[in-house]
Order: structure tokens, then C-alpha cells, then sequence
């Protein structure tokens, strides 16, 4: 049976539970089941489509975004879906439970979605923990094995003046096990942490987590590239702001984009109206304009994976039209299941053949 059908007889049963209960049966099951004969109901061969960028070398152009594995349970679930790479997170320093449920909604006119999770999350240490249980990097049938992101922000309780002191403790505790690691200012869910994406404060930040790296680079013999995650909510002023930062600190790419606040194209319907980001097709357009925003702004050849909207393989051929790379998805694996990946995969592959 094909993952299509597969995942067509399972989506039912998972849309007929709370969304977060859903997802956390989801992910129940990939953890019990990766690296046993039971991941061949989800797993599928990897796509042959490398890509070099920011000195990594990419097996295909799709990835996993941050936010679905927060606790990086399912690395070796999600590799064997065939993703080119993975990003695991958003992990703090310490463990937070997140806000109040219910806190994840379905919009299933509009496959989209809207959360305020909250980086919740079991903190660094089960966090790293996590990684290094993974057996990914040892590749499955002669293949490269994919890439790993680890994704960083900071603690609700801590204050949005001592930001910087949560980014460099997770830095710290994941430097040694990323590919690369992604700096997440612009969650709509944490406090004030969007206002990290402002001139004075994006200086001040990248400056000492750039300074750490080079410090953790002599400590452990290897460069480890670092992403920005920006807001699709930006206008073009603040592009500029953020691309102009993005080069004056040596900064590898960037991941356009995140949740949006807007509620435009979701309007009237159930659940419009929750607080927190919306996922899924109705970010998709405003992805597409930050990332060509970004690319004006970045010139030719600066890293940027985009993400927001990507429901099948021509959502993620306009993705690379505009200005990206490579491409990440999150709710579109949700509405559509793990066939999905292959998909993109191929449909990217085609278009740079």
C-alpha cells in the first residue's frame, strides 16, 4: 500500500482527535517505531538532488521544519520519510510546559493551521540527549545521510534584556551535534521575542552569538553554519534592516519564514479569531514576498531556505521562483501526510534538471 493510502486511512482517525492530542499520538507512534520493521509503513526512499549551500551539502532540497519534533523524539522517523535534511526544536535552556491548552486549531478549509504552543519543550539536556541517541548520520543503503538543524530560543521567564544569555547556553549544548543551528526570533508565541528582530536588539544578538561561535569553533575543530528565522510579518524597511545585519555579522542564511499574525486570508472562519500563528496555505503568498524581499535585499548566492504555505510540489517550485534554495514543510506534511516529501523532492529535482 502506497504512503498516500496509507496515511489516507490514518488521517480520519488523527482529525478526529484534539489537534495536540493528534500530534502527540503522532509522534508517540514514530518514536516507538523508527529503526524497527514497523517504519516501513512511512518511510520511502530519499530522493537523489544535492544541493551545496553555506558549505553544507545538502542530499535534497526538503526538509523538515522546526516546531513538529520539539523534543527531537522521531529524528530517525523523519529521516526515513526521505528529507534531505531535518530541523528538530525549538529547545530553551530550561524545560517549559508551554501555554495553556488548547493551544493548536485546526482550519482544515484553508489547511492551515494556528498555535501558541509557547516553545514548550523538556529543555537542553533531554533535548541533547535526544540528538545523540540518533542513528541517522550512520545513512541507510550507501546513502548520505541527511543533514540535522537545531533550532534555539529563549525561556518565557526569561527577561527579553537577558535573551542573550538563553541563545548562548543553547549554543553551547548543541554546537557539537548540529549541521547547523538556527537562531528563532520570530515565534508570535513567546513574549516580546519578535522585538529581538529590530535593529539595535538583532545587532546586539547576532554579535554575541557570532562571537560565541568563533570561540566553539577552535573548541571543537569545525565551523558550524547559524540561520536566522524571521516573521513573514516584516514590511520592507525591516528586510533591509535584518538582510543588512545578516551580512555585517557573517550570519550563513536565513529561514523565511515563520507563523504569521495576520488573519486576512482566514477570516469568518472557525477558530479565525485564536490568538497565536497561522500556518499552512494562507502564509503562503507572504512567505513568497519576504523570501523575494530577502533575496533582492541578500543578492545572489546567500543562503535562504523558505517555508510557509508548501502544500505540494508546485507550492515549492514557486518557493525556489521567488528566492529560496531549499524548502522546509510543517503543516503541509500534516494535511497531506509523508508523501508529501517525495513529492517535493522530486518535483524540485525536475525543475533544476
Amino acid at each position: 500500500m502506497s504512503l498516500s493510502s496509507l496515511y489516507g486511512l490514518a488521517r480520519p482517525f488523527l482529525f478526529g482527535l484534539d489537534a495536540e492530542h493528534a500530534h502527540e499520538v503522532t509522534l508517540g507512534m514514530l518514536a516507538r517505531t523508527q529503526n524497527t520493521p514497523l517504519a516501513s509503513a512511512y518511510a520511502s526512499p530519499r530522493v537523489d538532488d544535492p544541493v551545496t549551500l553555506a558549505g553544507l551539502r545538502f542530499p535534497n532540497r526538503v526538509g523538515l521544519a522546526a516546531g513538529l519534533d520539539k523534543n527531537a523524539r522521531c529524528i530517525d522517523a523523519f529521516a526515513a520519510m526521505g528529507f534531505g535534511f531535518v530541523e528538530v526544536g525549538t529547545v530553551t535552556p530550561k524545560p517549559q510546559p508551554g501555554n495553556a491548552r488548547p493551544r493548536i486549531f485546526r482550519l482544515p478549509e484553508r489547511q492551515a493551521l494556528i498555535n501558541r504552543l509557547g516553545f514548550n519543550n523538556d529543555g537542553l539536556d533531554a533535548f541533547v540527549a535526544n540528538v545523540q541517541r540518533a542513528r541517522f548520520r550512520s545513512g541507510q543503503g550507501g546513502r548520505a545521510p541527511m543533514l540535522l538543524g537545531l533550532n534555539i530560543g529563549k525561556n518565557a521567564s526569561t527577561p527579553i534584556e537577558r535573551a542573550t544569555d538563553d541563545y548562548l547556553l543553547c549554543l553551547d549544548g548543541v554546537y557539537p551535534h548540529a549541521d547547523y543551528v538556527v537562531v528563532n526570533v520570530s515565534s508570535p508565541n513567546t513574549a516580546n521575542l519578535r522585538s529581538l528582530q529590530s535593529d539595535e536588539a538583532l545587532d546586539a544578538l547576532l554579535a554575541a552569538i557570532v562571537e560565541r561561535r568563533e570561540a566553539l569553533t577552535a573548541r571543537h575543530g569545525r565551523r558550524v553554519p547559524l540561520f536566522l528565522k524571521i516573521a513573514p510579518d516584516l514590511d520592507e524597511a525591516q528586510v533591509q534592516v535584518i538582510a543588512a545585519a545578516l551580512h555585517r555579522h557573517g550570519m550563513d542564511g536565513v529561514i523565511a519564514s515563520n507563523t504569521t499574525l495576520s488573519r486576512e486570508a482566514v477570516a469568518g472562519l472557525p477558530h479565525a479569531q485564536e490568538t497565536g500563528g497561522l500556518s499552512g496555505m494562507p502564509v503562503r503568498e507572504a512567505s513568497n514576498r519576504v523570501i523575494a524581499q530577502f533575496r533582492a535585499a541578500l543578492g545572489a548566492g546567500f543562503p535562504i531556505i523558505g517555508v510557509g504555505g508548501i502544500m505540494s510540489g508546485e507550492d515549492a517550485r514557486a518557493k525556489l521562483a521567488a528566492g529560496a534554495d531549499v524548502v522546509q514543510i510543517y503543516t503541509g506534511i500534516i494535511y497531506r501526510g509523508p508523501s508529501l516529501v517525495r513529492e517535493i523532492a522530486e518535483a524540485l529535482r525536475q525543475r533544476g534538471a
